[in-house]
């Protein structure tokens, strides 16, 4: 019988009293590849943006000759793997569709028991569904791949991934994952599940979500609790999970240096006994920390802030917020944004743009700003505990 329980830190200080160690998924490095799509969603979602977006484009073009393109650039978050992976937990890094980081941390010595994992990105259509016209994809958690094939599997996940969804082969998907959950030691988990990520729209893609449930959900170990989404969807991910009568789990999503807002609480001592009380014993044990009772989206401006800002102790070739961006140059190839300037330093008006942009993260504009959107936004706390408690 499944056993899911979910505990607040804040509300029960010794929550992980008996437990033998805490379980860290679902964060990414700076092998993460994050897709910069989302300054081209402003323009719709912000019309006051609007001008401020062109504006940066005409200069971009005009000093530079180089038309932003947000598909082909992204940034990546700013820890690096060994940064990431120092907590004392058991930790599993999943940068999106790479191994990158796992890998290179397990020529440390203290690093060689880390799960090879990754997030891994799957195109979803349903071709029978009219009215659903655009797909979307959905994030799962592939945990601890075998060490002897984990290149080989990578390779095969993103072959997967590049496939139109409406005409690759319609048993591919199933036998993919039905590998994957024949390897005892391996965690599979529905990252996120209703985050709509592409926008298609709550209603279809929820459609989309019970469609992939119904036809591939026994191979599907957890269902994600987020750490950096809102009370209200993993309110509803819960829910989620009951109609399955699938088992919830963490995951942090860390982009920036808040470390995961939530973890899971095991008596486990290795990753492997750990994938086993969760796909043998199904039990899940999840601990929300205290800094998931701070406003939604002030956490995602916290977020947002550590990829632009500046930090002079991390190592050489990633201190500057444009070292970790990338962009194609006017030939088209991808480069780090420092070297596309023509100087040492960004435009001045970029500059000022981040400067202020930084400012909202400054006492006292962050305290008010903080306060604003616990009354405006967040419900109280204490409201939402119930429906994620057990």
């Amino acid at each position: 019988m499944s056993q899911s329980t979910v505990s607040y830190l804040w509300r029960e200080p010794k929550a992980a009293q008996g437990f033998a160690t805490g379980v860290s998924q679902h964060s990414h490095t700076s092998a993460a590849k994050e897709t910069l799509d989302f300054i081209a969603e402003l323009t719709t979602g912000h019309a006051w943006m609007q001008p401020i977006i062109r504006w940066c484009e005409r200069r971009s073009v005009r000093y530079s000759g180089i038309h932003p393109d947000y598909a082909r650039a992204f940034w990546t978050p700013p820890l690096n793997p060994h940064m990431a992976f120092e907590l004392p937990a058991l930790v599993s890094l999943s940068d999106h569709d790479d191994i990158s980081a796992p890998l290179l941390l397990r020529t440390l010595p203290s690093a060689r028991h880390i799960p090879v994992s990754t997030e891994w990105s799957v195109p979803y259509a349903n071709p029978f569904a009219a009215r659903i016209r655009k797909p979307t994809a959905f994030h799962l958690g592939i945990h601890n791949l075998p060490s002897a094939s984990a290149l080989e599997w990578i390779a095969r996940l993103n072959a997967f991934t590049e496939l139109d969804p409406l005409t690759r082969p319609a048993n591919l998907l199933r036998n993919i994952l039905a590998e994957l959950d024949a390897l005892p030691n391996v965690l599979i988990v529905f990252n996120h599940p209703l985050w709509d990520l592409f926008r298609i729209g709550d209603d279809p893609h929820q459609v989309l979500v019970n469609d992939f449930l119904a036809t591939h959900g026994q191979f599907i170990h957890a269902l994600e609790l987020n750490g950096l989404r809102d009370w209200a969807e993993n309110r509803a991910v819960r829910t989620l999970a009951e109609r399955w009568n699938q088992l919830v789990i963490s995951g942090g999503d860390r982009h920036g240096l808040e470390p995961n807002a939530n973890l899971n609480l095991s008596h486990a001592r290795s990753f492997n006994e750990f994938v086993h009380e969760v796909r043998r014993d199904r039990i899940s044990n999840v601990l929300f920390m205290p800094q998931y009772q701070q406003p939604w989206k002030h956490r995602i401006l916290q977020s947002t802030l550590d990829a632009v800002r500046n930090h002079p102790h991390f190592p050489e070739g990633s201190r500057r917020w444009d070292e970790r961006v990338f962009a194609p140059d006017t030939n088209g190839d991808v480069r780090k944004l420092s070297t596309l300037w023509g100087t040492d330093h960004p435009p001045v008006y970029l500059s000022a743009l981040l400067a202020m942009v930084r400012l909202m993260g400054a006492a006292p504009v962050s305290g008010s700003l903080r306060l604003a959107w616990k009354y405006r936004d967040q419900p109280d706390s204490t409201q939402m505990l119930p429906a994620l408690t057990e």
